[in-house]
């Protein structure tokens, strides 16, 4: 039996404690957190023994979940890394960027296990499309949510579009060329809404939008590559494929025969890939497990985390230098 603890009994430490609880193989040993409230919650629900130090907690087990506020996950991940312990770690990875490069560092020395909960990389939606030969020349992505005071100890850079920037880069594998974005705190003290341009050297652009103050939700993607659009709705978990195609070359499930002006017949073909209804946050639990009994490689790697990580920070930077510029 793998044994885990979890760091952080709130709203989302909760679901975890609930996944873990229906994962095989897996002995949940206990828990920590400060907030006598959720711990207490969490006994009655989960019947969870807690611990009361960070440290008693990680030398009772073989891997540790990390589900605190963002500014917990350094000194939590780092206690657990010199012991030698397996970690799974809630997005963003850490607070600084400082931080998040002694984390890499920290991993590598430990030979461990260490994941980041980028959990859109589960949705079934994005899964579907695993088969799809992705090479994205534009990418145009919406993630909209209602208010919610959880969460806005960070921008929406850091809360929202981080999904998006990880997506991205994960697609893409290129270097980035340059940034350019705008940011408005509406209701918190930093950003509610915010746009972003991220170029690449291979030619590729994507252009991010992300608010958590939007009147209904929305997490969608949009693929534009040579001859291929791909649609991802992370939130309906639903997903399109229209590509352009020689006549013969397969049906979809809606061919439409065009003329291209020149004699050339081609045809607009539509698939819907099939989407297996999984539950993302038990997909990359579980399979953060198997990496660990069979000494696989993680599916987000702490380096991934880091790199949405610098992506979001700089995107933070352009938004501060753009603010200052027009409130000149």
């Amino acid at each position: 039996m793998l044994k885990i603890g979890i760091f952080g009994a709130g709203h989302l430490g909760k679901i975890h404690m609930q996944q873990w609880k229906e994962i095989p193989g897996i002995e949940l040993v206990g828990f920590y957190d400060p907030d006598d409230n959720n711990a207490a919650t969490a006994i009655a629900q989960y019947q969870v023994p807690r611990y009361t130090t960070i440290e008693s907690l990680v030398q009772a087990v073989d891997a540790i979940d990390i589900i605190t506020t963002t500014t917990a996950h350094y000194e939590i991940a780092k206690t657990a890394l010199l012991n030698g312990k397996h970690v799974f770690v809630e997005k963003p990875l850490t607070h600084t960027l400082e931080e998040a490069r002694e984390l890499v560092k920290l991993v590598n020395e430990a030979n461990v296990k260490c994941q980041v909960g980028h959990v859109e990389r589960f949705n079934p939606a994005f899964i579907s499309i695993g088969d799809q030969l992705l090479q994205p020349m534009f990418i145009e992505t919406h993630r909209l949510a209602q208010f919610n005071p959880r969460g806005t100890d960070v921008s929406v850079i850091l809360d929202l579009m981080i999904h998006d920037i990880d997506i991205v880069m994960h697609l893409v594998k290129s270097t980035v060329r340059r940034i350019s974005a705008s940011g408005v705190a509406v209701i918190s003290e930093t950003a509610d809404i915010a746009n972003a341009r991220i170029e690449f050297d291979n030619g590729c652009v994507a252009n991010l939008t992300s608010s958590r103050i939007s009147l209904k939700k929305m997490r969608k993607m949009r693929l534009f590559q040579r001859d291929a659009y791909i649609g991802i709705d992370f939130l309906e978990k639903k997903t399109e494929v229209v590509r352009l195609k020689d006549p013969g070359d397969g049906k979809g499930m809606l061919d439409f025969p065009i003329e291209l002006g020149n004699g050339d017949q081609k045809v607009i073909s539509v698939q819907m890939p099939h989407v297996e209804q999984t539950n993302a946050i038990r997909m990359e639990l579980a399979e953060f497990a198997d990496a660990i009994i069979h000494d696989k490689p993680v599916k987000v790697s702490v380096y991934d985390g880091y790199q949405a990580m610098d992506v979001a920070h700089q995107i933070l930077k352009k938004m501060s230098i753009h603010n200052e510029l027009h409130n000149v």
